[in-house]
């Protein structure tokens, strides 16, 4: 999972990534998070607001619309009009100084866990995500580092086409660097693993446009 933070302390960013075990690209303000945010899909975004009342408003009000992602703000001022307005915009919370690491962390934790689910089943297969766990009629299969990350992405989205350039960029912290082919090594892995070893099929490759998740519960039956 990737988050977006903007304008953020890194030392709370980091101890985000660290405790929530997500990728956390920082952005030194607003301006600059539009680069971020032409090429990379996230999750969240975490806006620390840098008293710009008026651009801060209208970037919660078209990002919350266009992304549909969830939004907070962190604020170092208790201003009730100002989050009310806010939260009219967009903005899933509004946290006041004093800011506590551990608290902002659990309210990210719980913004992201309404998005997505922290465990998957379909029919007799189930992808624990919290645990890096993944079973198939109660046998752990061993399935682990990017290729879970891969494996989660794709059943979050099942039924939807993911390029690997979005893959890329969902999952590795400097997509940028990476090659394609690092994808499809990936790929390969889960297929050894689920494919050949269980004989069921959840991955399908659509040519020149990517991966989609295909496994449903009637093959489980």
């Amino acid at each position: 999972m990737r988050i977006l933070a903007i304008g953020v302390e890194e030392e709370l960013s980091k101890s985000i990534a660290t405790s929530l075990r997500v990728i956390v690209d920082e952005s030194y303000d607003i301006d600059d998070s539009s680069n971020f945010l032409r090429f990379r899909n996230y999750d969240l975004i975490l806006l620390d607001y840098d008293l710009e009342y008026n651009k801060t408003k209208k970037f919660i009000n078209r990002i919350t619309r266009s992304l549909k992602v969830p939004l907070l703000v962190l604020s170092i001022v208790n201003d009730k009009d100002t989050e009310i307005a806010f939260l009219k915009a967009g903005a899933d919370d509004f946290i006041k100084e004093p800011f506590d690491k551990d608290l902002i962390a659990a309210r990210v934790e719980a913004k992201l866990r309404r998005t997505i689910d922290n465990r998957i089943k379909i029919g007799e297969l189930t992808i624990d995500i919290s645990e890096e766990k993944t079973s198939y009629k109660d046998k752990e299969i061993d399935i682990k580092g990017k290729p879970f990350d891969i494996l989660v992405y794709l059943a979050e989205h099942k039924n939807q086409v993911i390029s690997k350039d979005r893959l890329l960029n969902a999952i590795w912290e400097e997509p940028e660097f990476i090659t394609p082919n690092v994808v499809e090594t990936s790929i390969n892995a889960i297929r050894q693993k689920l494919d050949k070893s269980l004989g069921i099929k959840c991955i399908e490759t659509i040519r020149r446009r990517g991966y989609k998740f295909c496994y449903n519960e009637k093959e489980s039956a």
